[in-house]
């Protein structure tokens, strides 16, 4: 096992890091202020505000009175500084929002995926398709492109660029960033979805100031990002949060790692379907070969009173909600967040149903202490989370960007 070392020079990136995060939601603020949400000394932040000026990251904003003191010099994010990109490599499609330095969204392009066109070269192009789209949208220079941050379902090597092992595709050791530097000229920066869910909460949605948190990503896949103690937890192999390949059912369903009863073959899109099936095979609100058309179809039933899809999201929701009491049980955490597409469709319904279930089998103090819902985040948030990889990245030092691929054309073009 490959033991990660911190040096020096990754503590200063990771702490310009979180001062530029603290600026861009707080736009404008002060460099005091900066040091007291960030446990920093004021000269270790005035000299990382520094940097970030030199960087054109940031651009001083005038003043603001102090009690009994000199005026202090504000500072905010200067929006124009530069762009990012983050793709949501998903298993039904691709996703990819151009992003200005503020992190609002300035372009979006999408690329569906058929069943069968999956294969690292098809997924390659799509990307590759997508991300030149946007660019032309934003009528961004190349050069103000700061970086791609790719978010891909399965098992990553951050530091190689490798996609390990992606169970729904049969995915293994797929070197992701490589292919993608064939077509796309900016620095490029890889995780998964869970990791950048996470970030996204942090960020901009229900996890904003909060200590432990639970990003409960439910999708075709399924897992949970986590941030304790308000930083991100990667685990020693950046494998953690595979909350979906743990054990539900002992003996049950097949899924696609090769073990049988995980969480996501029960509650991740294609098992909601099977739970669907498995109830009523020829429920018109069953799409065989569209996991978006159903769960749309179930979350329409659930607000018309349908009995056969309130049943369905009441099962799942069960489901759900075990294999949460057993976080809640595990970390404690202060907030468990239901994001990603299926969270967001069936919406409500699905999070009464889920805190109910998790009051059912969690022990009573932890649940006590943990509010479950759904994320407010308005885009894709995979996207922001990806993208907020990227803005990682360009505040890496030249040479200590480990994991990044820089292209050697321009990006393609719709």
């Amino acid at each position: 096992m490959r033991r990660v070392k911190h040096t020096s020079r990754d503590i200063r990136t990771a702490n310009r890091y979180e001062v530029l995060r603290h600026i861009i939601a707080e736009s404008p603020t002060s460099r005091q202020e900066l040091a007291a949400v960030t446990g920093l000394s004021l000269a270790t932040v005035a000299t990382l505000v520094g940097e970030l000026l030199e960087l054109r990251m940031i651009t001083e904003v005038g003043f603001e009175d102090s009690a009994g003191g000199r005026p202090r010099g504000l500072v905010a994010v200067n929006a124009s500084g530069g762009a990012l990109i983050g793709v949501d490599i998903a298993e039904t499609y691709v996703h990819v929002e151009l992003f200005d330095l503020a992190l609002n969204v300035l372009a979006r392009a999408d690329e569906d995926m058929r069943p069968g066109e999956n294969r690292p070269e098809q997924v390659v192009g799509q990307v590759a398709a997508a991300v030149g789209s946007v660019v032309t949208q934003a009528g961004v220079e190349g050069a103000r492109v700061l970086g791609v941050g790719v978010s891909v379902p399965g098992q990553v090597d951050r530091a190689t660029g490798i996609a390990e092992y992606a169970p729904n595709w049969d995915w293994h050791d797929v070197p992701l960033l490589d292919l993608l530097s064939e077509h796309i000229a900016y620095p490029l920066h890889l995780d998964n979805p869970l990791r950048a869910c996470a970030v996204a909460e942090q960020w901009f949605g229900a996890a904003r100031g909060r200590g432990d948190t639970v990003v409960v990503n439910l999708g075709t896949g399924v897992g949970a990002g986590l941030a304790l103690g308000g930083r991100l937890h990667r685990g020693v192999s950046n494998s953690a949060g595979e909350w979906g390949h743990t054990t539900l059912v002992l003996d049950g369903r097949l899924c696609h790692c090769g073990n049988h009863g995980c969480v996501e073959t029960y509650v991740g899109a294609p098992g909601i379907m099977l739970n669907l099936r498995e109830l009523s095979p020829q429920s018109p609100l069953l799409h065989p070969e569209d996991q978006t058309a159903t769960i749309d179809a179930l979350a329409r039933g659930v607000a018309d009173g349908d009995p056969v899809a309130v049943k369905v999201v009441r099962d799942t929701a069960r489901y759900i909600g075990a294999g949460i009491a057993n976080l809640v049980n595990l970390l404690n955490p202060e907030l468990v967040v239901l994001s990603s597409w299926v969270a967001r469709r069936l919406g409500e319904p699905l999070l009464a149903e889920v805190r109910e279930a998790v009051r059912r089998h969690a022990l009573a103090r932890p649940f006590a202490a943990t509010e479950i819902v759904l994320s407010p985040i308005p885009t894709d948030p995979v996207c922001l989370g990806a993208a907020t990889f990227a803005l990682e990245g360009a505040l890496r030092p030249v040479g200590q960007r480990g994991g990044v691929r820089a292209g050697r054309t321009a990006p393609a073009s719709r």
